[in-house]
């Protein structure tokens, strides 16, 4: 177990190698490529009530994802964990600059307060954030656990999919029992099925 959160690290600190090594430009197309690529996605074009998520570290930035998805009448849901339960709240945003703020912790994240709590039945699609994948829709996330949990909650339905640049796709990425799967991977450069 120990060798397998070992080689997890180790693509986790390639990914983030490879990320700080794009100037700011080659990451804004990149980025533009994926976000056209996904609001071409007929499931994410067909959703209306799609979770998605707040960046963290090496998984693909959504800001310009949210705004784009309101401006679309979409209703965004977000994520907020709770750590020491292991537990899950989903929030509706309307307005970024209003309904997201710093969480105690220092990540950004609905504001529970204005924010309206949703039931995780209502969501039709789900990006997952992730740091890899590989084409069989194994994927690394940031290593806390949050979205294991939360993937099998989501409803059936319900497609669950990852957004990342190709330099994230790996050969295989190691599974451990509790990792979950995505459906579907979207990147700057083609759209894969899980095989």
């Amino acid at each position: 177990m120990d060798e397998t959160k070992e080689k997890k690290q180790s693509i986790r600190n390639d990914i983030a190698k490879k990320l700080s090594a794009l100037s700011d430009t080659e990451l804004s197309d990149k980025l533009s490529d994926l976000e056209n690529r996904l609001f071409e996605f007929a499931n994410f074009v067909e959703s209306k009530i799609p979770l998605l998520y707040l960046h963290n570290g090496s998984e693909v930035k959504t800001a310009r994802i949210i705004e784009k998805s309101l401006q679309r009448k979409k209703v965004v849901i977000l994520p907020v964990f709770k750590k020491e339960k292991h537990k899950f709240q989903l929030f509706k945003i309307d307005s970024p600059d209003r309904d997201i703020k710093l969480d105690a912790e220092g990540f950004l994240a609905p504001d529970m307060e204005r924010c309206k709590e949703v039931p995780v039945e209502c969501l039709d699609i789900a990006l997952i954030p992730s740091v890899a994948l590989d084409e069989k829709g194994g994927r690394i996330g940031s290593g806390d656990g949050h979205y294991d949990r939360l993937i099998p909650k989501l409803p059936a339905t319900a497609r669950k999919v990852a957004i990342a640049f190709e330099f994230q796709i790996v050969p295989q990425v190691p599974m451990q029992s509790h990792d979950r799967h995505v459906d579907i991977i979207v990147t700057d450069k083609r759209v894969i099925y899980k095989i």
